[in-house]
């Protein structure tokens, strides 16, 4: 039996980045009494410390219980945690710990995760661009931006166009949305997809006003239209444009996301592999969505072990459709830790093939990056892209 004998979080960051969040990051370090090491990452941001702190009780739970057991392990936590249906925080560390277990059985197996999950559909995963828009306040500033991420071989990317509109939006933010929108259409061409970012911030009687606006544009979806919670709104959008929706970052479980397919709420589920319970737990997400035609497009805003786990998944799932990738926009010692091992070219990216998550850990940097450094800026919202809380 190869018995868990420790489960260690650290927060690491460097410089501030494209976004508040993406300046640090949360690295789960599975150790199992064969001296097998697993890596998971998991949520960064201002709930940092308080997943660390759950993942050392996860920890006392899980201590000496055998890593293959994915499964069991997963129900000894949720019988131990009463409020992990509704905890981010408790999801988001269990899904961790879940990652770096696959990565070790993967390791002790000699293969990689996807072999374990049922084989390769893709050797290759597209993605779109993301993180590529900082700074960016003018349509100029976007259009040219936008060019820049073609050229890197792209061929799809998303961004937020809204600025500093939260929850309505009057018709000179309409504007400047549509300028930026139409700007980015024009610079990339109608064979580059684009996708619209929302951030879940809009109710929906402004969320329907700008999809009225932006159909002309033909996006390839549009993510969390209105606010999360907000399903008698999303009921509205869905019945009231013919734009594609995907949502589900944060949705923490597999009934939720089973909720909103039922009722045709989602055309693309981003669930993403930190907070729905980590490969495991998405992997039954996946064949869910598939028995509805729901295709995925995990959300992936972190850093690079998600990335590395997140493409394991994708490379098995017949129900794929893109990934999301900030990796050419990751600060430089996020690639480091990995040793530069998910690059993506020509738009696309290989899946690893090494043994578990298919990356290898610096950990002489990983114990460089340790802080305690707090990156908040209450002068714009975590989640935002850096520099673009602003109008024209």
């Amino acid at each position: 039996m190869s018995a868990i004998s420790e489960i260690e979080a650290y927060i690491l960051g460097g410089q501030v980045a494209s976004a508040q969040w993406a300046s640090t990051m949360v690295l789960v370090k599975v150790t199992t009494t064969n001296g097998e090491v697993g890596w998971g990452e998991t949520i960064s941001g201002f709930r940092s410390k308080a997943v660390v702190e759950l993942v050392k009780k996860i920890e006392k739970v899980l201590r000496g219980k055998d890593v293959f057991n994915v499964e069991r392990n997963r129900l000894e936590w949720y019988k131990h945690d009463f409020n992990i249906s509704i905890s981010l925080e408790s999801a988001t560390a269990l899904s961790a710990v879940d990652m770096a277990s696959w990565d070790i059985i993967g390791k002790e197996l000699g293969a990689p995760v996807y072999k374990l999950l049922g084989g390769e559909t893709r050797r290759e995963v597209p993605v779109y661009a993301n993180g590529w828009y900082q700074d960016c306040v003018t349509p100029e500033d976007f259009a040219e931006r936008a060019k820049d991420v073609v050229k890197r071989g792209y061929k799809a990317l998303k961004f937020d166009p809204f600025g500093d509109y939260f929850d309505s939006i009057d018709e000179k933010g309409l504007r400047q949305a549509e300028e930026r929108v139409k700007a980015v259409r024009e610079a990339v061409g109608d064979e580059v997809e684009i996708f619209i970012e929302h951030h879940g911030r809009f109710n929906a009687i402004s969320a329907i006003k700008i999809a009225k606006v932006l159909e002309r544009y033909n996006p390839g979806f549009v993510e969390e239209p209105v606010h999360p919670e907000d399903l008698e709104g999303l009921r509205r959008y869905k019945r009231a444009t013919s734009l594609r929706i995907a949502l589900g970052e944060r949705v923490i479980t597999k009934n939720h996301a089973l909720e909103l397919m039922k009722e045709g709420l989602v055309d693309f589920l981003q669930v993403d592999l930190y907070r729905i319970g980590g490969i495991t737990e998405a992997k039954k997400v996946s064949a869910i969505a598939e028995a509805f035609d729901v295709l995925m497009a995990f959300h992936n805003a972190q850093g690079p072990i998600l990335n590395a786990a997140t493409l394991q998944l994708d490379a098995v799932i017949p129900n794929f459709y893109v990934q999301e990738s900030f990796y050419d926009w990751f600060p430089q010692w996020k690639r480091d830790l990995i040793y530069d091992g998910t690059p993506v070219e020509g738009g696309r990216a290989k899946v690893p093939n090494k043994p578990g998550l298919g990356v290898d850990v610096n950990e002489r940097l990983v114990e460089e990056l340790r802080t305690e450094a707090d990156f908040f800026n209450a002068e714009e919202p975590m989640w935002v892209v850096k520099g673009t809380w602003r109008r024209f």
